[in-house]
């Protein structure tokens, strides 16, 4: 019997065969026409590829040339500099004043029946246009305006708000109210630009030669604006505000002094914050608790906690009582030393300076515990929390999701955000970054966009680190057009990407051998000020060295090193990895010997490639060496440098040392990971050496590691060579149920064993064996049906996942018909295809030259809301202007950008650079590229120019 959901997914299913004729149309096609060769379509395509190659590690970082003339309208249109009329935006704003002011202008303007219906639309740049435009505004109806919309929720006034109003004011002598005004402008600065706003308008007021708009500044003026410029470290400009506070001949009082040697110290400025603690015993006054308060802050925020506490130590001796800020201060000090118990010590005797542990105190504490790996401590932590009375407040929630998140309990995290908004706690943007990124690390993706699209219904700006997170989750399940689309969103929205933005980008490509890309996005980042690091070439060098181009990647390094980027353990060890890994060693100790006698010598990491590369080439005992270096200049070797080295000895089947190295380690404290269990598990199973690898598995159980995929994949393999296929697939079960997705592989690894165990049956032949590369072109649906079979009978289910595997790999062999059976198989039992099924059936049927069924899956998958992959579009367009059918190609197009908003450049990039130009379609190419100007796509200047020196204009 199904249940209630398998009947509504069945109907779903059977409502999208319906829908879907194509499905229908595919399972009747003629086998020669799917098994058509698709390289004898091509046109001498291969030549014109490998004559297309770009021009990378040298043109990469040439200027882009200032001049050039372009000859078609779309490239032109790039070139022309925004007109300088109104923007309708700006034309809005004035309407909205205008409608404003003669509401204003009414007697009884309180009860003016538009105003109700107004004042909900009326955002802080339409206050600040009204009162701009009409200075000679009366100044209580300015204020009681104000005042009216400051209380209703959500409205929070900019600074420039606050000014026009204090502009009103002061002209209007109404001094006293302009006096709380700018006290409060100064107060609501959010940004280091507000601040220097600020700072500038009340400057020019204090200097101003004309005597209607002079406002001088006052003690407390003075004061509430060095506790501001403290609050964003700006310490040099507060000393030019106490020198002009001099000037104008105010007297500092001890609050003034306060914040100087606060905001010295929160730079970690301390023997400046001294200076003026001298100055307030030369004024006759006296330091108090909140002075020796901020010299505990700066001891601690330069590492150095033993002078902090001998701070804490004096205060009561110098007549000053101890407050739960001083206490917390040097809490989070000894927390940052991670000298927990120093920490937890002082938190216990609060009690003995009549100090109550507040919110930030328990926070401080709870951080350091989980990051410290203590969570169960950091619970504890929370639980007395709450037994005090003391309310946790949204940063104490932030740091449990976030450790929660770091441990992969996403889930958890998401029902403690439900808490918070239970007990009325306002997540903030922190505390949903927190989870975007642990869900984008766990690669749920569409859970993080959930909580993406959440922000905004709340009305939480959303910041760099938001993106940064989505755009990683992207490119980490090879999404890399999404997180270009996202690069777009953040320029609309003017949170301005940073190098780790084009960083994870940039990596995205490499990861799939996109250099071409990478380059490009490298000229598109510095084409927008952003100066690409060291990770950013990395990425391409890697990249190159993982096809084996690694003298390319060798030039690109020197290249660098021409151009002003310093060479550096990054690069250098990258490059050492590209070398070990073609078997050049010689070439990667060189490498290694040259950084020795360099500014930048070895880290860990280089160490570990060293290893690692020594261990591949069965040089166990100079690995081991590099070991003893490792520890003699320093460095602690983790797990990964021992799991490299028990790798190198199980390759050996030296069990004995690998199992003496293994107690060994987990004698001197160190704790071995998945990758170090599994190591013995495979050595193990390779020797049918069964029960062994049980018994690891069993130890790895109780030490808590959790297997992963490889763990799985290896017992599965092993069962079914060893015939004992219940319990195969009794793993499968326990990984399922374990939330561990089975790979590609895995179903791989299964299918092979099936057909073995069919052909056998047949041939009566058994010692047949079958190489796994071979399955997809062997697997029948029969041999899927007899693997759906086995796994229901065992309790798991076939997933969209299982049928994802088989598609996509039958799709690799250009056997559509079956995959395209497979996914009907699908349906009926109320299943819906994913993006990376519809993905290759649309790739296949293009690289079979089936056109019309590739449109329709594509067709399919926006009706479906799947957004179909550039790729795809890209071998779609091509194929069809190939095949004569340019109308067509050009309506195709058209439907690409009618829909979801891709990145314009990488648009340029896949469809025009590495599509139609490959193809020598220029004409074709500039007409498509009107189309996306008449549709309103701009490209980068850096994209304008590789179009225009590619097209030969």
């Amino acid at each position: 019997m199904k249940t209630r959901a398998q009947t509504i997914n069945t109907h779903k299913a059977q409502t999208l065969i319906q829908d879907s004729p194509f499905l229908l149309l595919l399972l009747h096609l003629p086998l020669q026409t799917i098994h058509r060769n698709p390289v004898s379509n091509n046109n001498g395509l291969a030549t014109q590829n490998n004559t297309w190659m770009m021009k990378r590690s040298t043109l990469i970082l040439k200027q882009s040339p200032h001049h050039f003339i372009i000859n078609f309208k779309s490239l032109t249109s790039l070139l022309h500099h925004s007109s300088l009329s109104p923007s309708p935006i700006e034309e809005q704003q004035y309407d909205v004043a205008s409608h404003l002011l003669t509401i204003l202008s009414s007697p009884n303007w309180q009860k003016n029946p538009h105003l109700k219906s107004l004042i909900t639309t009326i955002s802080p740049s339409h206050l600040t246009t009204l009162f701009n435009k009409n200075p000679n505004l009366n100044p209580q109806k300015a204020l009681a305006f104000f005042n009216l919309l400051s209380q209703r929720s959500g409205f929070r006034p900019g600074v420039e708000s606050f000014a026009s109003l204090v502009t009103i004011l002061v002209k209007n002598r109404f001094l006293n109210a302009a006096e709380n005004i700018r006290i409060e402008m100064v107060k609501a600065c959010e940004t280091e630009t507000d601040v220097r706003f600020v700072l500038g308008f009340l400057r020019k007021m204090n200097l101003d030669c004309c005597e209607e708009f002079r406002f001088k500044i006052s003690v407390r003026c003075y004061n509430t604006l060095l506790m501001c410029l403290s609050r964003f470290l700006m310490v040099d400009d507060m000393k030019c505000v106490f020198l002009e506070m001099l000037d104008d001949e105010i007297v500092p009082n001890i609050y003034t002094y306060n914040s100087m040697v606060n905001g010295y110290c929160k730079v970690g400025k301390v023997d400046v914050g001294w200076l003026y603690v001298s100055k307030i015993v030369e004024a006759g006054l006296s330091p108090d608790t909140h002075t020796y308060t901020s010299l505990i802050l700066g001891y601690c925020r330069n590492k150095d906690v033993d002078s902090a506490y001998k701070v804490f130590d004096v205060m009561p001796k110098k007549g000053c009582q101890r407050n739960e800020v001083s206490y917390t201060n040097l809490i989070h000090g000894f927390c940052e030393e991670t000298r927990m118990d120093e920490a937890l010590q002082l938190f216990h005797q609060m009690g003995d300076d009549n100090c109550v542990p507040t919110v930030r105190t328990f926070t401080v504490l709870i951080s350091a515990l989980s990051r410290l790996g203590r969570p169960v401590e950091a619970w504890e932590m929370f639980k007395e929390m709450n037994v005090r009375g003391c309310r946790p407040n949204a940063h104490t929630y932030t740091v449990l999701i976030d450790g929660l998140c770091k441990e992969r309990k996403v889930d958890e995290a998401r029902k403690l955000l439900d808490m918070m908004e239970e007990k009325r706690v306002v997540a903030t943007v922190v505390t949903y970054n927190a989870l975007i990124d642990g869900y984008c690390r766990e690669g749920k993706v569409e859970e993080a966009i959930k909580m993406f699209e959440i922000m905004e219904k709340k009305e939480i700006k959303r910041n760099v680190r938001t993106y940064n997170a989505l755009i990683g989750g992207y490119c980490k399940i090879s999404n890399v057009y999404k997180a270009m689309a996202l690069l777009d969103e953040m320029m609309k929205m003017k949170v301005s990407p940073t190098v780790v933005t084009y960083n994870l980008l940039i990596h995205g490509y490499c990861k799939h051998n996109d250099v071409d890309n990478a380059y490009r996005l490298i000229g598109l980042m510095k084409e927008n000020g952003v100066v690409p690091d060291k990770w950013t070439y990395s990425a391409v060098i890697q990249a190159l060295c993982s096809r084996g181009s690694v003298e390319e990647a060798h030039e690109l390094v020197n290249s660098l090193k021409v151009n002003g980027l310093k060479e550096n353990v990054v690069l250098y060890t990258t490059l050492i990895d590209g070398y070990f890994k073609i078997g050049q060693v010689d070439n990667g100790l060189m490498l290694f010997n040259k950084m020795l006698i360099s500014d930048f010598l070895p880290n860990s990491w280089t160490y570990n490639v060293l290893i690692h590369g020594l261990c591949k080439e069965d040089k166990i005992q100079e690995a081991s060496v590099y070991i003893g270096k490792l520890i003699k200049v320093g460095f602690k070797p983790e797990i990964t440098t021992f799991t490299i080295l028990i790798e190198g000895l199980l390759k050996r089947y030296d069990f004995g040392d690998a199992r003496k190295l293994f107690v060994e380690i987990v004698s001197s404290g160190l704790k071995p990971d998945v990758c170090t269990y599994t190591s013995f598990i495979l050595a193990y199973c390779s020797q049918g050496m069964i029960k062994e690898a049980e018994d690891m598995m069993n130890d790895m159980t109780v030490e808590g590691v959790e297997p992963d995929t490889a763990t799985y994949t290896v017992f599965i393999d092993t069962y079914f060579r060893a015939g004992k296929i219940d319990s195969a697939f009794d793993v499968l079960k326990r990984m399922m149920d374990a939330k561990c997705e089975p790979s590609h592989h895995t179903y791989a690894t299964i299918v092979k064993h099936l057909l073995v165990l069919q052909q056998r049956e047949y041939v009566k032949f058994q010692n047949f064996d079958l190489n796994i590369g071979n399955v997809w072109k062997l697997m029948d649906l029969e041999t899927a049906m007899d693997l759906f079979s086995k796994m229901n009978k065992r309790g798991c289910e076939p997933n969209v996942k299982t049928y994802e595997a088989l598609t996509v790999g039958l799709c690799r062999e250009s056997r559509l018909e079956e995959a395209c059976r497979l996914v009907s198989h699908m349906l009926t039992n109320g299943l819906v295809p994913n993006e990376h099924i519809y993905t290759s059936l649309v790739n296949c049927s293009c690289y079979l030259r089936m056109f019309d069924q590739a449109l329709n899956l594509l067709n399919n998958m926006v009706e479906n809301r799947i957004l179909p992959h550039l790729e795809s579009y890209k071998l779609l367009i091509c194929g069809l202007y190939d095949d004569g059918k340019h109308e067509k190609g050009k309506e195709v197009f058209c439907s690409l950008l009618d829909g979801y908003k891709y990145n314009a450049d990488e648009v340029a990039w896949k469809i025009f650079l590495d599509g139609l130009l490959k193809r020598g379609l220029v004409s074709e190419c500039s007409e498509l590229a009107d189309v996306m100007e008449e549709k309103g796509y701009r490209f980068n200047p850096h994209t304008s120019v590789t179009l225009v020196e590619n097209m030969g204009v």
